[in-house]
């Protein structure tokens, strides 16, 4: 959510971010409302300060009038008096009319203001679509097999690793079992990704809900857009901020845990990794990547999110620290993989900026996204009320980043594929034998 006053000072930085992103909005619309509450706003202090100061005026009134001995004067005291007498029942009219006028923009306004996005980051290339985003560097040989290479469906199935017919039999399309080595190939990419943040990087682990409620789908940036792509559970009758959602990322746990809290600066940064099961919908991609491990409806992910101070230039530290991370995962799997920067239209409502890295698939013959890293400002931190208390004591909101550190089992097809040898076996990357029981090979 950005700051009702930063819009209001630059509209026309507000459209051309949108305009940027390829999302409409009711600029104007949300303009309108608000002078109409800041005008309200303002009549109501009036009235406030009217009432006030008939408090703090009729009481020398009072004393004036006991001592006056002059009729006239008496008259018109008592007049003056009976008059501001009244005047508060007046005044308690109007402020109800003016509060309930507050009370009715007030939802009008937020449910605009949640639809705003944020401008993103003047460096961000300009585009309309990820066909657009900008290759930053590449890491890692693209191996020339000197065999017909296998694809990860066919290694899967000779090799037992998953079940992709039982698993639409059982829960529809995009679904899949996981079996034999393939589920230990699964959780071992998991293991190593928890291990390295944990105990090389310092993050805390957190295991987090990935039921919610209402407002940290939408407190995270989830909702209103991105609303089809979450799974409605919980009670049928559950309604408005009690509904509750699975979670398509560890983000909405991980962020949301502190909403409507005020931190300590000497609690900053704060760095959190999770591993949660994650849902998505998938809607819109009817017929896209319908077969394999690619674009599921189920799936884990390591998750690493970042608290940080209200501040720019650290933000940006952090967006590099966490992508330096997830690139040391694949490296230490050596996979190769390049690092795209999203260009504008690719970001979506919430980034300021988003950097993507894809990992090669030879069976797509081509890259592959995996993992996606996201500086947010304090855009996320607005919607869930999360701030924290200055050195001063003063209060800001707190900015928030976040990054995947590993993806399974989509991080299985550049593994299966990347590592199989010609006789149909795969042979398991070396940082992960020691979460394999020793295991070298597949066959």
């Amino acid at each position: 959510m950005l700051d009702m006053k930063f819009i209001r000072e630059s509209p026309d930085a507000v459209r051309r971010g949108a305009a940027a992103k390829n999302i409409p909005i009711e600029l104007d619309t949300l303009l309108a409302l608000d002078e109409r509450r800041r005008s309200a706003q303002t009549q109501l202090q009036a009235l406030v300060t009217e009432q006030n100061q008939i408090s703090r005026d009729i009481g020398p009134l009072m004393g004036q009038l006991k001592k006056t001995t002059d009729a006239a004067a008496k008259a018109s005291l008592e007049a003056r008096i009976q008059s501001m007498r009244q005047r508060p029942t007046e005044l308690k009219l109007q402020t109800a009319t003016l509060e309930e006028q507050i009370k009715q923009l007030e939802p009008q306004l937020e449910a605009i203001l949640l639809t705003i996005p944020q401008p993103p980051d003047e460096d961000v290339p300009a585009g309309k679509t990820a066909e657009e985003n900008v290759e930053l560097r590449r890491w890692g040989r693209i191996p020339a097999f000197d065999f017909t290479p296998r694809g990860h469906v066919e290694l899967g199935q000779q090799l037992k690793l998953f079940d992709l017919e039982r698993g639409v039999k059982l829960a529809g399309s995009r679904s899949y079992f996981l079996m034999g080595a393939g589920a230990l190939l699964h959780q071992a990419v998991l293991r190593l990704a928890m291990d390295m943040m944990v105990y090389e990087n310092g993050f805390t682990p957190v295991s987090v809900p990935v039921l919610v409620k209402e407002p940290a789908m939408r407190g995270t940036g989830f909702f209103p857009a991105g609303r089809e792509q979450a799974y409605r559970v919980g009670e049928i009758n559950e309604s408005g901020d009690d509904e509750r959602f699975l979670t398509g990322t560890g983000e909405v746990g991980l962020t949301a845990m502190y909403m409507d809290e005020i931190l300590d600066y000497s609690q900053l940064p704060i760095k959190l990794v999770t591993q949660s099961t994650c849902f998505r919908r998938e809607a819109g991609t009817y017929g896209k990547d319908t077969s394999g491990l690619y674009r599921i409806h189920q799936f884990d992910k390591v998750e690493q999110v970042i608290i940080c101070k209200a501040d720019r230039a650290e933000s940006i530290s952090w967006h590099q620290r966490i992508l330096a991370n997830s690139e040391a995962l694949l490296q230490r799997l050596n996979l190769p993989y390049r690092v795209m920067q999203c260009c504008t239209g690719d970001l979506g409502p919430k980034n300021a900026s988003m950097v993507d890295i894809e990992t090669w698939m030879p069976s797509r013959q081509a890259y592959g996204e995996t993992h996606s890293a996201s500086r947010l400002y304090d855009f996320q931190a607005r919607r869930c009320n999360l701030r924290f208390r200055d050195e001063n004591g003063k209060v800001h909101f707190c900015h928030t980043l976040n990054n995947t550190v590993a993806a399974s089992p989509r991080i299985l097809i550049p593994i299966l594929e990347l590592y199989q040898n010609a006789d149909g076996s795969v042979r398991v990357p070396d940082a992960l034998v020691p979460y394999m029981g020793g295991l070298q090979v597949i066959a």
